[in-house]
């Protein structure tokens, strides 16, 4: 235990378990099932888009020439129209193509005048201003063939899979979701909808974990509560380590004599490091089990939510090459003191007002480690450095959650 880091910045924390990234595979899923998966590659399109030079308006594809002497008046040889399998026009001088938004230039016209700006009769139409040459859209404007569309370890949302299917492609290569496990430690807990005895409490920890892997796009095992006992905790760690990609604990970190996730790591474990200058939140470790990586979050709710986000989510980001969740960081005024750490970052709840000038940050009164109300109730965590005041009227970052 001696040679393991200790009480380290959040920083260093994060670096140092980014020495031992996850490995994981590939594996091509349809458009249907790619939302919220990590590209595995980049993708470069397979066609121009637009595929041909196309109108943005309805109206009439003319020769730019014959529109400088407003008004003129040319013949209306033909319509086209945003269909599949039509012959391709042509327009000579004193022609127009009465055109439709999408529909293909007919050779020949550089210019698309606005149907608004047209009076049609019979067979003819006039031109009544001059027009320029433009709305059109170039044949490959928004991407070229072989162009990389979307690169490596971009989170596909419904917009980027639209981007996929324009580039040509009805499958795409992600990541393969991580198993992540879960574990919560106590005698005290016991499953939602029971019973509680005097000293007992609700398990709480794990369903919240397994809704943060979730909203992550990876695949959450959440194992039934174990026993304060180091063969029950060395069992469940044998059977984590071999199912799952990552696991988590949480409680048993801390300095206790009953901290047994802390203590079978000191013997049994390899330990990378214990503890993090963090508040709320600051006894947590990570290592391997049976070349497994394991992160060990504390007990308390809104300890082990805040230390996933701190934590968990930089090296799950650092070792798929993503920048999904991008941390999303904005400004605020405090409305009130907020007491900060000399040696830690400060990750205080609060909640965000909009107002003309900007964002005001009000703090809960309960800020309890164990106090999961405060957190649910929460737009973000502060980002006070170590030794930063905390003033009411101070302009803070916030982390929103």
């Amino acid at each position: 235990m001696k040679d393991v880091p200790y009480f380290l910045p959040l920083e260093k924390a994060i670096q140092l378990s980014l020495e031992y990234p996850l490995s994981h595979a590939i594996e091509y899923v349809s458009l249907d099932e790619a939302h919220q998966r990590i590209l595995a590659e980049d993708l470069s399109s397979k066609v121009n888009d637009p595929p041909f030079d196309n109108s943005a308006m309805d109206g009439f594809a003319v020769r730019f020439e014959d529109t400088q002497e407003a008004p003129s008046t040319l013949d209306i040889i033909a319509t086209s129209q945003a269909a599949a399998g039509d012959e391709q026009l042509s327009v000579t001088s004193g022609q127009a193509v009465r055109i439709m938004t999408g529909a293909p230039v007919p050779e020949g016209a550089d210019a698309i005048i606005p149907i608004e700006a047209c009076t049609i009769d019979g067979n003819n139409v006039t031109l009544n201003q001059p027009s320029k040459p433009h709305f059109i859209r170039k044949c490959g404007e928004n991407i070229a063939v072989d162009q990389v569309g979307l690169e490596k370890g971009y989170y596909l949302t419904p917009q980027s899979i639209s981007m996929c299917a324009t580039m040509g492609y009805s499958s795409v290569p992600v990541v393969k979701k991580m198993k992540i496990g879960i574990i919560s430690t106590g005698d005290e807990l016991k499953p939602p909808g029971e019973d509680l005895s005097y000293g007992e409490i609700y398990e709480s920890n794990s369903y919240g974990l397994s809704g943060l892997v979730k909203m992550l796009g990876h695949t959450p095992i959440r194992y039934p509560a174990v026993h304060d006992s180091m063969d029950a905790l060395r069992a469940q760690f044998d059977v984590a380590a071999e199912e799952c990609d990552l696991f988590l604990t949480s409680g048993g970190v801390s300095m206790g004599e009953w901290d047994f996730v802390r203590k079978l790591m000191e013997t049994e474990g390899d330990l990378v490091f214990w503890r993090v200058k963090i508040r709320p939140g600051s006894p947590p470790l990570f290592g391997h089990w049976n070349g497994t990586p394991i992160f060990g979050l504390p007990g308390n709710p809104v300890s082990s939510h805040v230390v996933f986000r701190m934590l968990v989510v930089p090296y799950l980001r650092g070792s798929l090459n993503t920048t999904y969740p991008r941390d999303r960081i904005v400004h605020a005024r405090l409305n009130t003191n907020v007491r900060s750490t000399k040696d830690c970052l400060t990750l205080r709840r609060v909640t965000l007002q909009s107002t003309e000038s900007g964002f005001i940050a009000n703090q809960p009164k309960h800020q309890g480690s164990g106090n999961i109300d405060s957190l649910s109730s929460a737009d973000g965590l502060t980002l006070l450095q170590p030794g930063q005041s905390g003033e009411a009227g101070e302009l803070i970052r916030v982390l929103l959650l």
